[in-house]
């Protein structure tokens, strides 16, 4: 009986940490990848940042970035200036 409750126990573990695993993978292959920056701004009016420490190289910018690595990533090609923000307004 209490090496059943272990078996369950420890099969119990390993889904969980399977589901919380995979979650993560799917949110990066989900990344919108947008034609141009116009359509980009459209939805994140100040760009998209690689993460919260970058700070903008190309001058003056109205908005604040949104910060997404995994968008980042997936427009990577929309940072001119390469200072990991792209599209920034």
């Amino acid at each position: 009986m209490k090496m059943k409750r272990i078996g369950i126990s420890l099969l119990s573990i390993g889904v969980i940490f399977g589901f919380s695993y995979d979650a993560g993978n799917v949110a990066e292959a989900k990344a919108k990848v947008f034609k141009n920056c116009t359509e980009l701004n459209k939805t994140y009016k100040g760009g998209v940042a690689k993460s919260a420490s970058i700070r903008n190289k190309g001058g003056k910018t109205r908005y604040k970035p949104h910060v997404s690595k995994a968008i980042y990533e997936a427009n990577r090609s929309k940072d001119r200036d390469k200072d990991g923000i792209a599209c920034e307004r």
